[in-house]
């Protein structure tokens, strides 16, 4: 019985994730929306943004609420806390210090975690989607940080993205660099997040290279037997066609 019921709560629990998912990606874009009109829109009135804030809460409550789902509907809920206690820092991150950067930070760790439990979401499919979010969400935050400050250099839209890209790929011209000291926080973030996608992205190409190879032997290989093949049959058959020839010869 025991038994049963734990590949019941497996089952539900698989459900779960599976009905919830698509819901819990279309919310992140949601929050995505939510965070960018105000820094975009520099004129946005006080409706607008606190629509905006409640939209990011709201986003970040449905993944809160998504973890203490699959927390309810695990069979071992320590081992749950432990292999997700990322999920369990970036539900308690904004509660501890409710700062929007905080409240970011949090979202995004828990729609990567949730993203990369999609099985019809590839690795390739999941490294460019988290460089293209680390890519918006990092040029779109030092924006937030940087345009108001009397020293920083990042005043337009334009300026976070080259200066994101800049930095994810460590190549850092120096033409753009933050000046507070959450602008540098995000700069650090945004060079360790570039530094492990880059790993990946080469790690996989070259995996794809080595697969490649592998294939091409393997048909190289099977050519070199096939020929093999028809050669020794090639020789069989002369052999054949001789001795038939030595036996007409001798009637």
């Amino acid at each position: 019985m025991d038994a049963i019921h734990e590949v019941q709560r497996q089952s539900a629990q698989a459900r779960w994730e599976e009905r919830s998912q698509r819901p819990l990606l279309a919310l992140a874009l949601v929050f995505a929306v939510a965070y960018a009109v105000p820094i975009v829109e520099e004129s946005a009135g006080p409706g607008l943004i606190r629509a905006c804030t409640m939209a990011e809460w709201l986003v970040w409550g449905a993944f809160a609420a998504d973890y203490m789902v699959r927390l309810a509907l695990a069979e071992d809920r320590k081992g749950f806390v432990r292999r997700h206690w990322l999920d369990l820092c970036a539900v308690l991150l904004p509660l501890i210090q409710p700062l929007r950067l905080l409240r970011v930070v949090s979202t995004l760790l828990l729609v990567g975690r949730r993203a990369r439990m999609a099985p019809q979401i590839q690795l390739t499919t999941y490294v460019v989607g988290s460089v293209a979010g680390l890519l918006m969400f990092g040029s779109l935050a030092v924006l937030s940080v940087e345009r108001e400050s009397p020293d920083g250099n990042i005043r337009t839209l334009g300026d976070a993205v080259w200066w994101s890209f800049t930095t994810m790929t460590t190549v850092g011209y120096g033409d753009h660099a933050p000046t507070t000291g959450v602008g540098r926080l995000l700069a650090v973030g945004l060079m360790l997040s570039g530094i492990a996608l880059l790993g990946v992205i080469t790690a996989n190409i070259a995996a794809w290279f080595i697969a490649r190879f592998d294939r091409d032997d393997v048909v190289e290989r099977r050519q070199t037997e096939a020929i093999v093949a028809l050669t020794a049959e090639v020789r069989a058959l002369r052999a054949e066609v001789a001795a038939l020839s030595e036996r007409s010869l001798t009637k």
